[in-house]
């Protein structure tokens, strides 16, 4: 089963070596809303964290082979949410993510997008789980062999599948902008996991990306409130960072039945 690596709730580092969890450093934040609301989680700290990451080991076979690959929608306002609906309503053909046994997939079933993206914190190093891989299609997996992440090789795989109209996931900005030097306007670009970034980071993301996550980001949320188009979510909100990425946020709005939010109510603490 290997070893993996993801920076996981309250920004600390989980290391998952053979299904068991042998690592976890210390939360950089502690308190979440949305741990709050579906885990009742009033305090993140090193024990709720291990406890989490033991349940989804557990519950959905997170990092094994018994690893399950899709899953209905979880949250009203995601990221996989939106890219699970955009592939559903043929909005997009496919998305560029990162999942635990096989690094960068290219995926173009809306359960699955979910099962992979709703499931998971950002999965910093990974290694290959056959049952996984088979589970995505070895194709559809950007090197089977290293399980390697590397979302802008995701988007040259993905256009050699055919795909046209894709959607990929970022976490490094350095990535978004290397996305848009080599493939142009075409892809969509969602940053996630931007907890800790710096004022020109944030900046950089709004210049090039469709749709932001703020996630516990303090500087996020300082050019959200000044350039996105579009905000939705009061405590960790979802910023639209370009007119496409306002359509889609807006079609999911639709589809749930609810009305754009703003300000903080109930933001993470602290913010980073």
């Amino acid at each position: 089963m290997g070893r993996h690596v993801m920076e996981a709730m309250g920004m600390c580092r989980v290391v998952i070596e053979d299904g068991k969890v042998i690592e976890v450093t210390a939360p950089e934040v502690s308190y979440c809303p949305l741990f709050y609301r579906h885990r009742g989680l009033e305090s993140i700290d090193i024990d709720a964290v291990r406890k989490n990451i033991e349940f989804r080991i557990a519950d959905f076979g997170m990092c094994t082979p018994d690893r399950v690959m899709s899953m209905d929608y979880f949250l009203s306002f995601g990221i996989s949410e939106i890219t699970a609906m955009a592939v559903e309503m043929g909005e997009l053909d496919c998305g560029v993510l990162v999942c635990d046994g096989t690094g960068t997939v290219v995926v173009d079933r809306p359960d699955m997008v979910q099962g992979i993206g709703g499931r998971i914190s950002g999965i910093v190093e990974t290694s290959p789980i056959p049952e996984v891989i088979a589970a995505v299609g070895e194709d559809h997996v950007l090197d089977p062999e290293s399980a390697a992440i590397d979302q802008v090789e995701g988007v040259a795989l993905a256009q050699r599948l055919g795909y046209k109209r894709i959607a990929v996931t970022v976490a490094l900005e350095k990535d978004a902008l290397a996305i848009r030097e080599r493939f142009g306007p075409d892809p969509l670009i969602f940053a996630v996991h931007t907890s800790g970034r710096t004022l020109s980071e944030a900046e950089t993301f709004f210049d090039v990306a469709d749709i932001v996550t703020a996630c516990a980001s303090r500087t996020i949320r300082e050019v959200g409130r000044r350039r996105a188009l579009l905000q939705v979510g009061s405590g960790v909100p979802v910023y639209a960072a370009s007119e496409r990425g306002q359509r889609l946020m807006l079609l999911r709005l639709e589809q749930i039945g609810k009305s754009p939010t703003t300000g903080e109510e109930d933001p993470p603490h602290p913010l980073l």
